[in-house]
């Protein structure tokens, strides 16, 4: 299993927007609005690092998103 958080941007006045379309991206487990340097943090839960790759990539590909990090954790 790998996890993955990911901090992203959204343009302005998109962020209802935003939310429901990255909840309903399969492999993301949990969607957190906040407040500071990114307005969502993105929990990712997956089987390997090439499916992270992927929900990153679709994450992404959205027209609201405008930046992203992401940091990756694995179980010991």
């Amino acid at each position: 299993m790998v996890i993955g958080v990911t901090m992203i941007n959204v343009l302005p006045g998109y962020e209802k927007a935003a939310y429901r379309e990255l909840k309903n991206i399969e492999g993301i487990k949990d969607v957190y609005h906040v407040f500071g340097e990114y307005d969502f943090v993105i929990i990712i839960d997956v089987e390997d690092v090439n499916v992270l790759s992927e929900v990153v990539d679709r994450i992404r590909e959205s027209e609201t998103v405008t930046a992203s990090r992401t940091i990756v954790g694995a179980e010991l």
